[in-house]
């Protein structure tokens, strides 16, 4: 059996690719693993058996050259990395899964939901989850007693500018930085990050919670696996809600005693090794679902609970004739 996977804008998800590959082996399947990223020096690309050079996903040429791809490499699945990835997979559904290839990919409803934290929130309100007091500027003028305050982009991603806000002044100021910002009561935490996994019907297959210790560039670099049963079962009825398809991650934080629900990201989470390592072994799942293959999923929450991730930098080297040679393989 030959199933070939691909990965949209695969950045520095090295030990997401080598999951993958084990995940082959596990199988004992063969296939290739199809990388595609707009710079020839991310490091993923290195880790894969088909690297591509591909435009940038807001660019007229991008569908027509991962079309090309997925036709090339008779893809099986697709798996987005980065969240503007999914609304322009998810709008293309039809004619990209017309090559043979299925989509790990949300409907645009869905996407829709995902990638506006004010329909996030909604969202949640409508499924009856606690959520953080929310405000877009202009709707309400905050007390004293309201700060401190948290405010962030409303269509934003990987945590880029979102700040903590201590009084009406940095509230100003930061609402006239931010392009179309959101305004949450601040919640002190602890974050978790839950990689829900689901399979390429929307079935769901895992919940598996991750405490975020400590996070550089909205990924994080220390965390640890925690089980609360409340959470794991407001993330199974989210997934059927909204409803997923392939992996999302769901993020709360904590409020007092209840978790509030923040938001949704329609893809496979960057911390998602630490679920794998605790006994969550998502890859295999769903390249058993690409391949059409039965595969046994151990009940939800049946993972090792405070279990430790701690990361570090690595290094690989790429010589000019490296980054030459995987440009020309570009579309």
């Amino acid at each position: 059996m030959n199933v070939n996977i691909l990965f949209t804008s695969v950045g520095r998800r090295v030990e997401l690719l080598r999951s993958f590959r084990k995940a082959y082996q596990t199988l004992g399947i063969s296939g290739r693993i199809v990388a595609l990223d707009v710079d020839p020096l991310a490091p993923a690309l290195r880790l894969a058996d088909r690297p591509c050079i591909v435009p940038r996903v807001d660019r007229p040429e991008y569908i027509p050259a991962l079309l090309e791809i997925l036709r090339a490499e008779q893809i099986a699945a697709v798996f987005p990395l980065i969240d503007p990835d999914v609304p322009v997979l998810a709008e293309h559904r039809k004619v990209l899964e017309a090559t043979g290839a299925r989509l790990a990919v949300v409907s645009p409803a869905a996407a829709r939901i995902a990638a506006d934290k004010w329909e996030t929130n909604a969202f949640f309100r409508r499924l009856g989850l606690t959520v953080p007091r929310s405000w877009l500027p202009g709707q309400f003028v905050p007390a004293e007693s309201d700060y401190p305050l948290f405010i962030k982009p409303r269509f934003g991603s990987a945590s880029a500018q979102t700040f903590k806000v201590e009084d009406a002044r940095q509230l100003a100021f930061f609402s006239d930085y931010i392009d179309r910002p959101i305004v949450q009561e601040f919640l002190p935490g602890p974050e978790t990050t839950n990689d829900v996994v689901c399979d390429l019907d929307g079935r769901v297959l895992s919940v598996v919670s991750r405490q975020r210790i400590r996070v550089r560039a909205g990924e994080v670099i220390v965390g640890k696996t925690v089980f609360d049963p409340a959470i794991a079962d407001a993330c199974v009825r989210i997934a059927e809600a909204l409803p997923a398809v392939g992996p999302i991650t769901v993020q709360c934080i904590s409020n007092n005693t209840r978790p509030a629900f923040t938001e949704i990201n329609a893809r496979l989470g960057g911390g998602l090794p630490l679920g794998i390592a605790a006994g969550a072994d998502s890859p295999q799942w769903l390249l058993a679902a690409a391949a059409n293959m039965p595969v046994r999923v151990p009940p939800i929450g049946s993972y090792r609970s405070e279990l430790y991730l701690s990361r570090f930098d690595d290094s690989l080297f790429t010589t000019e004739a490296d980054c030459e040679r995987i440009t020309s393989r570009g579309l």
